[in-house]
């Protein structure tokens, strides 16, 4: 059961670091990932502070909702990680945030485009956004993924944006990233607007974070 714990731990964690960071503001956003080498993911329960949370308030889900420990009700996102995690072998993490400019993004209900180099090495290239739906229902999983392919960032139409990663750590540090290219990207618009970087560059950029970006052991 370490291997849950620390799963849990590292959950929690991360819930606590977006609330101090202002990615989200009080009990919103939610965080999950998939336990190590179990078909089951752990996630933030609804409707709770993070800073009172303690690690065995985080849910235990298998890949079809049903919980396998714990009490807590689960967030009301489940359909939509699940979607996500089932889609994409690749995606370990996912964290949604209701960070302030990405935000404002996702309600103009406007692209991020691929202008910051940071951000096409992170992502993949540009951050769309999602056909709206309802949040907690299946259709917001269906629409997200859509969205979401091919790219470790989505906003969510109306609402928020989603980041994932190969771990908590990738995804969070997704989330950070677009939220800055938010910024930028609306500052820029008050100076004639931006030049978006081409996808030739964008791949070549996306390659070197994948392949040679940070240490090697």
């Amino acid at each position: 059961m370490d291997h849950l714990m620390n799963t849990r731990t590292k959950v929690l964690e991360k819930g606590i670091e977006i609330l101090a960071t202002n990615l989200t503001v009080g009990t919103w956003g939610n965080i999950s990932c998939r336990v190590p080498g179990e078909d089951c993911i752990a996630i933030t329960p609804s409707g709770m502070n993070y800073n009172l949370l303690e690690p065995e308030d985080i849910v235990i889900l298998d890949l079809d909702g049903y919980i396998i420990t714990g009490t807590r009700k689960p967030s009301i996102e489940v359909p939509l990680h699940l979607a996500i995690y089932k889609a994409r072998e690749d995606v370990q993490a996912i964290i949604h945030t209701h960070s302030p400019y990405a935000t404002t993004m996702a309600t103009a209900r406007k692209d991020i485009p691929g202008v910051v180099e940071d951000l096409v090495q992170i992502v993949g290239g540009n951050v769309r956004v999602n056909k709206y739906a309802l949040p907690g229902t299946e259709q917001l999983g269906i629409n997200t993924v859509k969205a979401l392919e091919g790219r470790n960032a989505v906003l969510l139409a109306n609402h928020g944006m989603l980041g994932v990663g190969r771990d908590l750590e990738e995804a969070l540090k997704v989330c950070q990233v677009v939220e800055k290219s938010a910024q930028i990207t609306l500052l820029a618009q008050l100076m004639g607007g931006v030049v978006e970087l081409s996808q030739d560059d964008i791949c070549g950029m996306r390659n070197f974070y994948l392949d040679t970006y940070g240490q090697r052991y």
